[in-house]
């Protein structure tokens, strides 16, 4: 599982690009990116609070999507700061469901550096797609 920035893809708001050997891995991977946007450093965040994610998708790039924007909501309307782990997803043309298992806590600014206020991800540039070595996506968070 890993993430990169990408520097060169929009000025005005944060890109990146996620990777993993198997698509759950690689929505581990993008959840953490997000998060990492907003939190400088991840560790801080302690995994009291667990929290069960459930969404859907008519298509596999979309259930990331939706699993992104639930993360983002997680943080504007209950302060809380979430990471995913323990993913499943299943499908099939035209129907895929994704459940996970995250684990987090309230937001605290003096406990937790934020760095940026992430608002959306966006469908510029979105893509999620299947390679040679796995998984890969690349998103752009507005913020």
């Amino acid at each position: 599982m890993s993430y990169e920035y990408l520097e060169d893809i929009a000025t005005a708001d944060v890109a990146f690009e996620a990777r993993g050997l198997t698509l759950e891995e690689l929505f581990v991977s993008a959840a953490d990116a997000t998060m990492n946007v907003m939190v400088s450093d991840l560790d801080t965040i302690d995994g009291i609070l667990g929290k069960a994610i459930h969404v859907e998708a008519d298509a596999v790039d979309m259930l990331l999507f939706e699993l992104l924007q639930e993360l983002i909501f997680f943080k504007d309307a209950e302060r809380l700061l979430l990471r995913v782990r323990d993913v499943r997803i299943e499908g099939r043309e035209g129907c895929f469901t994704l459940d996970a298992k995250a684990a987090g806590e309230e937001l605290d600014p003096a406990k937790h550096d934020l760095a940026a206020d992430v608002k959306a991800v966006t469908l510029h540039r979105y893509r999620v797609e299947r390679t040679a070595s796995g998984w890969e996506a690349t998103v752009i968070l507005d913020i």
